[in-house]
């Protein structure tokens, strides 16, 4: 029930998946009835408490892989006639930023103020002068630039195809400070000052220019990375999750939302959706993340999955004697004895499946699975064919509590109206406890999931939805290592 967990890929990247779209797309007068799943982020968990650090190693990415041009210019002054001066090689060294600083706004934007980013940029100066007397000179020197600059950021984005497109043009750069050294001489003199004045006002424009750029830049690149990951998240051989949008992504000054059809896709087949009960006012802003999930995109999962023929369990071994001997008591032992007549577990085998497709009801007790299962226990004698010990099959309602710890889902059976004699306890029950959560955690955990740090999760259920809610922490060297091999 969180399989679509992976959507709150990093701090900084989830910001960008989940910001303002513009009216490009027409989502009709009732967005939220084709609503499948709904992502929450608030701030005081997730922008105070997280966002910082991701951000300025974000920041810190763009400058050091601007792309910084040739700096050209020239001016005439008096004695000396026309002065040249070219800046080329320039790069950034020892960059650090202070602090920053995330706030929602009522404009529908992420504004990230990033404060002091001091920068020593270095390269070649080449200057030239001719006189009045047809005197020409030319000179080559290393230099250096002490900067101290603030850094606004507002960031959109905008809707195109259902898709979001992100828009950071809402770039500004303050410069406090902006220090001139030529071969390392720290001391003000003539020439220093001379190309200070001609070339701080150009460098400050070519600074701006090539950092937003790269700004604007890395989160198309971030935008396009989580899309990428979240829907390879809902992916599952052909069954394919439609995350695109359901409706405008709603910015409050306590939490961002978006919304996404949930729509699942299988062979060409698509659910629809068009009653969905999502409402804002189902969620609070109490954690850092919610995911909602309406019982048609869980159900229709759960469908998938069937006709894809996933919903086959084998056991034997040690696991086939883990299931039959979870609890020792004596009608557990007498049904061990009556299937097994002595065989070792070794030599036999248990299929579990489901007949029909899964029925999957969200209910405030728990998530109710209705189901026709088949059980066949078969001995497997040496050199000879199979030989069926058990079968039996069995129309079965049995309601689920689901809870997530350790990096587990763990999957706790609150009732079993199974009215057929006790073995079929002694069978259903332990597999939906450990088999089925154990599938499902090492499904998420092949998408990743287990990577994050995820704390005290709940999940919730009510009549018609399913909501998850927690706080977690981002591994963001996964966002360095995307970006450097961007880059």
């Amino acid at each position: 029930m969180c399989w679509a967990g992976r959507m709150m890929l990093g701090t900084f990247s989830i910001l960008l998946v989940l910001v303002h779209a513009a009216a490009a797309c027409d989502f009709g007068p009732f967005p939220y009835r084709a609503t499948g799943i709904v992502c929450r982020m608030t701030k005081p968990a997730a922008l105070l408490c997280k966002l910082n650090k991701e951000t300025a190693q974000v920041i810190q990415a763009a400058f050091r892989n601007a792309k910084f041009p040739n700096i050209t210019g020239e001016r005439s002054m008096r004695l000396l006639g026309r002065v040249a001066y070219g800046l080329t090689n320039i790069q950034v060294n020892d960059l650090s930023i202070e602090r920053s600083q995330v706030e929602l706004k009522e404009d529908n934007a992420i504004h990230i103020a990033i404060k002091n980013v001091t920068a020593l940029f270095k390269g070649t100066l080449t200057y030239g002068y001719a006189g009045a007397w047809f005197l020409q000179l030319f000179h080559s020197v290393d230099f250096e630039i002490e900067s101290s600059i603030d850094l606004q950021l507002s960031i959109k984005l905008m809707c195109q195809k259902d898709q979001v497109v992100p828009d950071a043009s809402g770039c500004y750069l303050t410069f406090h400070k902006l220090t001139l050294h030529l071969q390392g001489d720290k001391q003000p003199g003539w020439l220093k000052q001379l190309f200070t004045d001609f070339i701080s006002f150009t460098l400050k424009l070519v600074l701006k220019r090539e950092v937003c750029k790269e700004i604007n830049a890395v989160s198309q690149m971030l935008t396009n990375f989580i899309l990428d990951l979240a829907a390879d998240f809902v992916r599952d051989k052909d069954i394919i999750v439609d995350i695109s949008l359901a409706s405008d992504p709603v910015i409050k000054a306590s939490y961002i939302e978006s919304h996404h059809k949930g729509l699942v896709l299988y062979r060409n087949n698509s659910s629809v959706l068009s009653d969905s009960v999502f409402s804002p006012s189902l969620l609070t802003e109490s954690r850092m993340l919610y995911f909602w999930f309406s019982e048609h995109s869980l159900s229709s999962l759960a469908s998938a999955a069937f006709l894809d023929g996933q919903l086959v369990l084998n056991f034997t071994g040690e696991k086939l004697q883990e299931l039959f001997e979870m609890e020792d008591t004596e009608v557990q032992r007498k049904a061990v004895q009556m299937v097994f007549q002595g065989t070792s577990y070794n030599d036999s085998v248990a299929k579990v499946w489901s007949l029909t497709q899964p029925q999957i009801s969200p209910q405030p007790e728990g998530t109710v699975v209705r189901s026709l299962v088949a059980v066949e226990v078969s001995i497997l004698p040496a050199g000879e064919e199979p030989l069926v010990a058990l079968y039996m099959e069995k129309e079965i309602t049995v309601t689920i509590q689901a809870t997530y710890e350790e990096k587990k889902l763990i999957l706790q059976p609150v009732d079993s109206r199974l009215v057929l004699w006790s073995l079929e306890s002694c069978l259903f029950c332990p597999i939906f406890k450990s088999s089925i959560g154990s599938a499902l955690t090492s499904l998420m955990n092949s998408k990743r999931l287990d990577l994050f740090d995820i704390i005290n999760p709940e999940i919730i259920t009510r009549k018609g939805y399913v909501i998850v809610q927690l706080d977690f922490g981002f591994p963001s060297h996964l966002l360095l290592h995307f970006l450097e091999k961007s880059w």
